[in-house]
């Protein structure tokens, strides 16, 4: 049976339809994973990453850690972010749900302090990825791929629960 519980379904839905999109990418050359677009960041290859140094950030966030590095400017491969992908999906997820949703969380961005629930980063960084994987379909289509990778919610609960 499907779960019903929205925190479980908002942190497996995003790992597996970022892991969609990734898993598509395998396929294309390294110059189609890298060609410009103008949208989002402008590539298949920076969108991606784009989307897994969010949720790097989010997550030392959540730690109350110093901010890591961030991960856009360097040049990876899909093989490389899927295993990012599992690494920092599950490091979220933990921290997720280690503390109740209505805990707060605070950070200073351009001299500004911003206080956030913990349910909103989680909503954050789901619907973050949600736009950016947007964009990663119409990338695709751009290059011809068909069909498309499922990426909804309801396609995930669909195609056994994200299993």
């Amino acid at each position: 049976m499907p779960t019903s519980n929205p925190t479980d379904i908002l942190l497996a839905h995003d790992r597996w339809a970022t892991g969609k999109i990734l898993a598509e990418c395998e396929k294309l050359t390294p110059e189609q994973f890298h060609q410009r677009f103008e949208m989002g960041p402008g590539s298949l290859h920076d969108t991606t990453t784009h989307m897994l140094a969010a949720m790097r950030v989010w997550s030392d966030l959540l730690t109350g850690r110093q901010q890591r590095p961030r991960l856009e400017g360097t040049k990876r491969t899909t093989t490389e972010l899927i295993k990012m992908l599992d690494e920092i999906a599950s490091e979220f997820a933990s921290l997720a749900r280690a503390q109740p949703l209505d805990e707060t969380v605070s950070r200073v961005r351009d001299g500004k302090t911003y206080t956030f629930t913990r349910g909103a980063v989680l909503t954050h960084v789901a619907t973050h990825g949600m736009h950016h994987r947007a964009q990663c379909l119409n990338m695709l289509r751009q290059l011809g791929v068909k069909p498309l990778p499922p990426s909804s919610v309801a396609e995930w609960t669909w195609l056994a629960d994200g299993k």
